[in-house]
């Protein structure tokens, strides 16, 4: 199995919108390609809670039963249509991908 976890820090302003807009935006857009591909085994996208400590606004929590599970989400047509408004609203990002 293999582990996909991305984290983002948002730009405070971005596409016409604040970062709260935007990261909501995000999230929906990423449920969005929740179970395009055989194999992906989980995926949850989350929001920094007020009260929680944070230092990134969005985070994907994923599982893929093998690399070409990863590799087939990551060039699915549905993942890649949500690419260029991540790309307009990041500051950062961080990435890890591990199997277990």
């Amino acid at each position: 199995m293999l582990k996909h976890i991305v984290m983002w820090k948002l730009k405070d302003e971005a596409e016409g919108a604040d970062k709260l807009a935007n990261a909501r935006e995000m999230k929906r857009r990423l449920d969005e390609c929740a179970n395009i591909v055989p194999g992906q085994l989980k995926f949850e996208v989350m929001l920094a809670q007020p009260g929680l400590e944070a230092t990134y606004d969005v985070v994907l929590y994923s599982e893929f039963a093998d690399r070409a599970a990863l590799e087939a989400y990551i060039h699915h047509p549905t993942h890649k249509a949500v690419v260029p408004f991540i790309g307009a609203v990041r500051e950062g990002r961080q990435c890890m991908d591990y199997e277990i």
